[in-house]
């Protein structure tokens, strides 16, 4: 069985509700993991940054919700709710696919009320993750920005963005364009058990040296700093150093913060995983999504975390030298509430 022999008919098996007849096509794909792919026309792809989130950009773009990496502790799983689906297994398994949003971006784009401002790409799910292998929805992103000499940024855990060096270079020629590589952890079991089907954190540090050598500006975001799991000084030396070795514009990162249903899915994991971590976490989290700034600020300085100083406070980035502000890590919030976007 093959991607291509997927029949129309079949389409109507297993709807989901939040979901429901917008979806043109969807399948399981035999060597995508017990993975379900709902494809969609989608009526807007720049989605507006709310001014709240106080990040360098204004707009994101995300071609898929959903995503394969199954990362622990990521932020974007309450999204699938506003889907009717549950931000533990489907978040990881129905998988939203845009398939015109490269049409659509070219004609916001377009828009005479357009100003040119910044787009990021990856503030939400990773649009490098496996099934843009497939789908190739990202080159027809950076076309349109190109065409139209958008300033725009990627924050991907992918390598995979590699493949589209060629257009990066082309958009550098005609506006700015930076990158960044989330990298939160070198350490084998933590990066097995907290993001299990993500690229080797080495390959991302080759990325971020080989598109620093193509002249594209990137850096590292060492995120989530999770108490007890990636925390430890001489694992986020080993980040640094190796960040600094791969030329390395920038680097930054957050500590972990746990909203929604992203609790649920973590304390679930330190169960299984840490359960020597359980009391730890329930005092830390104990009022609210975020560790107290303080306790927060002895856990970014006591692991060595390059940007927890005043000069380079926590959650931002330390920049060297590149005229591209870097795409920053979520803080608040997502880039874009759910309910705002419009998907379909």
């Amino acid at each position: 069985m093959r991607w291509s022999t997927q029949e129309v008919k079949h389409q109507d098996e297993a709807r989901l509700p939040g979901v429901g007849d917008a979806v043109i096509r969807r399948f399981d794909a035999p060597e995508a993991l017990d993975i379900r792919f709902h494809e969609v026309r989608t009526k807007s792809a720049l989605n507006r940054v709310p001014g709240a989130a106080r990040l360098p950009f204004s707009w994101t773009v995300n071609p898929y919700r959903g995503c394969t990496h199954a990362c622990v502790y990521c932020f974007a799983r309450p999204t699938h709710e506003y889907l009717d689906m549950n931000a533990g297994r489907d978040f990881e398994r129905e998988i939203i696919v845009k398939v015109n949003v490269p049409e659509v971006l070219r004609a916001e784009l377009a828009r005479p009320s357009w100003k040119g401002e910044s787009v990021a790409l990856g503030t939400n799910t990773d649009p490098y993750q496996w099934v843009e292998g497939r789908y190739k929805l990202m080159r027809g992103i950076w076309e349109a920005l190109r065409d139209f000499a958008n300033p725009c940024s990627i924050l991907t855990k992918s390598p995979l963005v590699l493949r589209d060096i060629d257009l990066l270079k082309e958009i550098a020629e005609v506006t700015e364009v930076s990158a960044c590589l989330s990298v939160p952890t070198l350490e084998e079991k933590a990066w097995r058990a907290t993001e299990p089907h993500t690229p080797h954190p080495q390959a991302r540090l080759e990325a971020v040296a080989e598109l620093n050598r193509q002249g594209i500006p990137t850096g590292v975001l060492i995120a989530p700093l999770m108490p007890g799991v990636n925390d430890a000084p001489e694992d986020v030396a080993k980040i640094t150093e190796a960040a600094t070795e791969a030329g390395a514009t920038y680097i930054g990162g957050n500590t972990l913060f746990l909203r929604g249903s992203v609790r649920d899915q973590m304390f679930e994991w330190l169960r299984e995983h840490r359960p020597d971590l359980i009391g730890r976490y329930e005092q830390l989290y104990a009022r609210g999504a975020y560790v107290p700034p303080a306790e927060k600020r002895r856990i970014e300085a006591a692991a060595g975390a390059p940007w927890a100083s005043r000069r380079y406070p926590a959650d931002r980035f330390r920049h060297r030298g590149s005229r591209t502000p870097p795409p920053a890590p979520p803080a608040a919030a997502p880039a874009r509430t759910p309910k705002q976007e419009r998907l379909f």
